[in-house]
Protein backbone atom coordinates (compact mmCIF):
# COMPACT_ATOMS: atom_id res chain seq x y z
CA UNK A 1 0.00 0.00 0.00
CA UNK A 2 1.50 3.46 -0.84
CA UNK A 3 2.73 5.54 2.00
CA UNK A 4 0.07 7.96 2.16
CA UNK A 5 0.86 11.69 3.95
CA UNK A 6 -1.22 14.13 2.99
CA UNK A 7 -5.03 13.48 2.95
CA UNK A 8 -7.03 15.34 1.02
CA UNK A 9 -11.23 15.45 2.21
CA UNK A 10 -13.85 17.03 0.46
CA UNK A 11 -16.43 18.44 3.25
CA UNK A 12 -19.76 19.09 2.12
CA UNK A 13 -21.95 15.30 1.93
CA UNK A 14 -18.03 13.71 2.77
CA UNK A 15 -17.92 15.41 6.46
CA UNK A 16 -20.67 18.08 6.96
CA UNK A 17 -23.84 16.99 6.16
CA UNK A 18 -24.88 19.28 3.32
CA UNK A 19 -28.52 17.85 2.86
CA UNK A 20 -29.62 17.43 6.63
CA UNK A 21 -28.25 21.32 7.15
CA UNK A 22 -29.73 22.50 4.31
CA UNK A 23 -33.22 20.80 5.21
CA UNK A 24 -33.17 22.72 8.67
CA UNK A 25 -32.39 26.14 7.31
CA UNK A 26 -35.21 25.86 4.51
CA UNK A 27 -37.47 24.95 7.00
CA UNK A 28 -36.88 27.34 9.14
CA UNK A 29 -37.12 30.04 6.31
CA UNK A 30 -40.28 28.54 5.19
CA UNK A 31 -41.27 29.83 8.45
CA UNK A 32 -39.69 33.30 7.95
CA UNK A 33 -40.96 33.83 4.70
CA UNK A 34 -44.19 32.09 5.11
CA UNK A 35 -43.83 30.34 2.10
CA UNK A 36 -46.72 27.83 3.74
CA UNK A 37 -49.14 30.37 2.65
CA UNK A 38 -47.38 32.08 -0.67
CA UNK A 39 -47.02 28.39 -1.88
CA UNK A 40 -49.88 26.78 -0.46
CA UNK A 41 -48.09 23.74 -0.33
CA UNK A 42 -46.18 22.11 2.92
CA UNK A 43 -42.56 22.29 3.31
CA UNK A 44 -42.30 18.44 2.77
CA UNK A 45 -43.40 18.89 -1.58
CA UNK A 46 -41.07 22.37 -1.66
CA UNK A 47 -37.87 20.42 -0.05
CA UNK A 48 -37.76 17.73 -2.88
CA UNK A 49 -38.09 20.57 -5.98
CA UNK A 50 -35.00 22.61 -4.01
CA UNK A 51 -32.77 19.30 -3.82
CA UNK A 52 -33.55 18.54 -7.20
CA UNK A 53 -32.49 22.35 -8.88
CA UNK A 54 -29.89 22.52 -6.26
CA UNK A 55 -28.02 19.76 -7.90
CA UNK A 56 -28.57 20.16 -11.08
CA UNK A 57 -26.98 23.89 -10.68
CA UNK A 58 -24.18 22.67 -8.49
CA UNK A 59 -23.25 20.55 -11.59
CA UNK A 60 -23.52 23.47 -13.46
CA UNK A 61 -21.15 25.55 -12.19
CA UNK A 62 -18.68 22.58 -11.39
CA UNK A 63 -18.59 22.57 -15.19
CA UNK A 64 -17.70 26.16 -15.31
CA UNK A 65 -21.32 27.38 -17.12
CA UNK A 66 -22.91 29.18 -14.55
CA UNK A 67 -21.18 31.65 -12.40
CA UNK A 68 -21.32 31.10 -8.51
CA UNK A 69 -24.11 34.10 -8.05
CA UNK A 70 -25.92 32.83 -10.36
CA UNK A 71 -26.25 28.98 -8.44
CA UNK A 72 -26.69 31.13 -5.39
CA UNK A 73 -30.13 32.69 -5.97
CA UNK A 74 -31.27 30.45 -9.16
CA UNK A 75 -31.66 27.19 -7.22
CA UNK A 76 -34.67 28.72 -5.00
CA UNK A 77 -35.74 31.06 -8.01
CA UNK A 78 -36.03 27.98 -9.98
CA UNK A 79 -37.80 25.84 -7.10
CA UNK A 80 -40.35 28.64 -6.75
CA UNK A 81 -41.48 28.45 -10.58
CA UNK A 82 -42.42 25.04 -9.73
CA UNK A 83 -44.97 26.49 -7.61
CA UNK A 84 -45.98 29.21 -10.44
CA UNK A 85 -44.03 31.78 -8.47
CA UNK A 86 -41.91 33.99 -10.87
CA UNK A 87 -40.29 36.30 -7.60
CA UNK A 88 -36.98 36.88 -8.54
CA UNK A 89 -36.58 39.31 -4.95
CA UNK A 90 -37.81 36.62 -3.14
CA UNK A 91 -35.83 34.19 -4.61
CA UNK A 92 -32.45 36.34 -3.96
CA UNK A 93 -33.84 37.10 -0.32
CA UNK A 94 -34.29 33.44 -0.06
CA UNK A 95 -30.77 32.98 -1.11
CA UNK A 96 -28.94 35.94 0.65
CA UNK A 97 -31.00 34.58 4.58
CA UNK A 98 -30.51 30.98 3.24
CA UNK A 99 -26.67 31.74 2.67
CA UNK A 100 -26.28 33.57 6.67
CA UNK A 101 -28.17 30.80 8.69
CA UNK A 102 -26.70 27.42 6.76
CA UNK A 103 -22.94 27.75 7.27
CA UNK A 104 -24.40 28.19 11.56
CA UNK A 105 -25.40 24.38 11.51
CA UNK A 106 -23.73 21.78 12.84
CA UNK A 107 -24.88 18.32 11.82
CA UNK A 108 -21.76 16.04 10.67
CA UNK A 109 -21.78 12.75 9.26
CA UNK A 110 -21.35 9.65 12.05
CA UNK A 111 -17.78 9.11 12.92
CA UNK A 112 -16.18 12.91 11.82
CA UNK A 113 -14.64 13.44 14.65
CA UNK A 114 -13.61 10.12 15.91
CA UNK A 115 -12.12 9.43 12.26
CA UNK A 116 -10.39 12.96 12.09
CA UNK A 117 -8.82 12.39 15.25
CA UNK A 118 -7.59 8.85 14.15
CA UNK A 119 -6.38 10.07 11.33
CA UNK A 120 -4.73 13.16 13.43
CA UNK A 121 -3.45 10.54 15.98
CA UNK A 122 -1.37 8.70 12.99
CA UNK A 123 0.10 12.08 12.24
CA UNK A 124 -1.67 12.33 8.99
CA UNK A 125 -1.87 15.61 7.31
CA UNK A 126 -5.27 16.71 6.88
CA UNK A 127 -6.75 19.71 4.65
CA UNK A 128 -9.87 20.43 2.56
CA UNK A 129 -10.35 20.58 -1.27
CA UNK A 130 -13.92 22.22 -1.45
CA UNK A 131 -15.96 23.62 -4.36
CA UNK A 132 -17.75 25.77 -1.69
CA UNK A 133 -17.50 29.65 -1.32
CA UNK A 134 -14.62 31.01 1.09
CA UNK A 135 -16.51 32.95 3.55
CA UNK A 136 -19.03 30.09 3.85
CA UNK A 137 -16.91 27.45 4.05
CA UNK A 138 -14.88 29.12 6.84
CA UNK A 139 -17.82 29.79 8.71
CA UNK A 140 -18.89 25.76 8.63
CA UNK A 141 -15.98 24.82 10.18
CA UNK A 142 -15.66 27.48 12.91
CA UNK A 143 -19.46 26.40 13.93
CA UNK A 144 -19.15 23.14 13.75
CA UNK A 145 -15.98 22.17 15.71
CA UNK A 146 -13.85 21.16 12.13
CA UNK A 147 -11.32 24.01 12.12
CA UNK A 148 -8.72 22.62 14.14
CA UNK A 149 -7.72 19.78 11.90
CA UNK A 150 -6.90 20.88 8.61
CA UNK A 151 -3.64 22.75 7.92
CA UNK A 152 -4.35 23.83 4.46
CA UNK A 153 -8.02 24.68 3.42
CA UNK A 154 -8.24 25.49 -0.40
CA UNK A 155 -11.38 26.19 -1.91
CA UNK A 156 -12.17 27.18 -5.52
CA UNK A 157 -12.80 30.89 -4.83
CA UNK A 158 -9.32 31.25 -3.69
CA UNK A 159 -7.67 28.98 -5.88
CA UNK A 160 -9.55 30.86 -8.87
CA UNK A 161 -10.24 26.91 -10.43
CA UNK A 162 -12.85 24.31 -9.40
CA UNK A 163 -13.18 20.42 -8.94
CA UNK A 164 -12.95 18.10 -11.20
CA UNK A 165 -10.47 20.51 -12.94
CA UNK A 166 -6.79 18.91 -12.40
CA UNK A 167 -5.57 22.41 -11.68
CA UNK A 168 -7.28 23.01 -8.32
CA UNK A 169 -5.49 19.50 -6.66
CA UNK A 170 -2.16 20.63 -7.83
CA UNK A 171 -2.80 23.82 -6.45
CA UNK A 172 -3.80 22.16 -3.10
CA UNK A 173 -0.53 20.04 -2.82
CA UNK A 174 1.60 23.26 -3.88
CA UNK A 175 0.13 24.86 -1.02
CA UNK A 176 0.44 21.92 1.53
CA UNK A 177 3.68 20.99 0.12
CA UNK A 178 2.51 17.41 -0.77
CA UNK A 179 3.95 14.95 -2.87
CA UNK A 180 1.81 13.53 -5.38
CA UNK A 181 2.85 9.88 -4.76
CA UNK A 182 1.68 10.49 -0.71
CA UNK A 183 -1.25 12.15 -1.47
CA UNK A 184 -4.96 10.93 -1.79
CA UNK A 185 -8.06 12.58 -2.15
CA UNK A 186 -11.11 11.69 0.00
CA UNK A 187 -14.66 12.58 -1.04
CA UNK A 188 -18.29 11.75 -2.02
CA UNK A 189 -18.84 12.98 -5.94
CA UNK A 190 -17.67 10.70 -8.15
CA UNK A 191 -17.36 13.50 -10.98
CA UNK A 192 -15.79 16.75 -8.65
CA UNK A 193 -13.25 14.75 -6.03
CA UNK A 194 -13.44 11.10 -7.75
CA UNK A 195 -12.72 11.88 -11.05
CA UNK A 196 -10.95 15.28 -10.49
CA UNK A 197 -8.47 13.40 -8.55
CA UNK A 198 -7.52 10.98 -11.43
CA UNK A 199 -7.36 14.08 -13.83
CA UNK A 200 -4.40 15.10 -11.47
CA UNK A 201 -3.28 11.90 -10.99
CA UNK A 202 -3.91 11.36 -7.57
CA UNK A 203 -5.11 8.33 -5.69
CA UNK A 204 -8.77 8.39 -4.15
CA UNK A 205 -11.28 7.48 -2.10
CA UNK A 206 -14.80 7.48 -2.58
CA UNK A 207 -17.42 8.08 0.52
CA UNK A 208 -20.28 5.96 -0.66
CA UNK A 209 -22.65 7.77 1.96
CA UNK A 210 -25.64 6.39 -0.68
CA UNK A 211 -24.68 3.28 -1.79
CA UNK A 212 -24.34 5.00 -5.49
CA UNK A 213 -23.32 2.66 -8.24
CA UNK A 214 -19.80 4.35 -9.98
CA UNK A 215 -19.38 4.44 -13.20
CA UNK A 216 -15.56 4.98 -12.91
CA UNK A 217 -13.17 2.89 -10.32
CA UNK A 218 -12.33 4.35 -7.26
CA UNK A 219 -8.72 3.19 -5.96
CA UNK A 220 -10.68 3.04 -2.96
CA UNK A 221 -14.25 2.38 -1.98
CA UNK A 222 -15.98 3.04 1.72
CA UNK A 223 -19.52 3.29 2.79
CA UNK A 224 -19.19 4.90 5.87
CA UNK A 225 -15.68 7.72 7.49
CA UNK A 226 -15.08 4.65 10.19
CA UNK A 227 -14.10 2.86 7.24
CA UNK A 228 -11.05 4.73 6.47
CA UNK A 229 -9.48 2.70 9.37
CA UNK A 230 -9.28 -0.19 7.32
CA UNK A 231 -7.22 2.32 4.60
CA UNK A 232 -5.57 4.29 6.97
Amino acid sequence: MPKYKHLFFDLDHTLWDFDANAKETLGELYSIFDLDNKINTPFDDFYPKYLFHNEVLWDRYHKGFISSDELKWKRMWRTLLDFNIADEPLARDLSAKFLEILPTRKLLFPHTFEILDYLKGKEYALHLITNGFEKTQWSKLNNSGLNGYFTEVITSEASNSLKPKKEIFYFAMEKAKAALPESIMIGDNLDADIQGAMNAGMDNVFVNHINAVPEITPTYTVTHLKELELIF
